[in-house]
């Protein structure tokens, strides 16, 4: 004996508002996505600044010591190297993050209010108290 079933489709389609909100609610977690990385990027490390230079030189310094390093030191300066390597090719990674922070401007309270993210929650992250007044949210 053969059953056959009947395809079942969705017993509520979505709305086109729905779908509108959702699309929405992808775009507006991309926005502040992108512009906490930045954020966090660009987030001043304490102690001197590094520069390009600096690195430079601590890699010709890394390649005169491998000539004669035991194979542990070895390791360890192979992988400082491949660090250092990383942050050069860093610095020349420039981030526009004005771009970021005026696209941020125009969602951020919507999203906050979607999200139920305060004022303090944007600024432990981060997010200078001039571009949350900007976007108008206040404490």
């Amino acid at each position: 004996m053969i059953v056959c079933m009947a395809k079942r489709g969705p017993k509520n389609p979505m709305t086109p508002e729905h779908k509108a909100a959702l699309a929405k609610g992808r775009v507006e977690g991309r926005v502040v996505r992108e512009y906490l990385e930045a954020l966090r990027a660009n987030k001043p490390s304490p102690g001197r600044k590094r520069t390009a230079e600096s690195v430079s030189k601590r890699l010709a310094a890394i390649e005169r010591e491998l000539a004669g390093a035991d194979p542990v030191k070895e390791l360890r300066l192979i992988q400082e190297r491949l660090d250092l390597q990383a942050e050069l090719q860093a610095f020349s990674v420039v981030v526009d993050i004005s771009a970021l922070e005026s696209e941020f401007v125009k969602i951020a309270t919507s999203y906050s209010d979607r999200n139920g993210v305060s004022y303090a929650a944007w600024r432990t992250v981060g997010v200078p108290a001039a571009v949350l007044k900007s976007a108008g949210i206040s404490r």
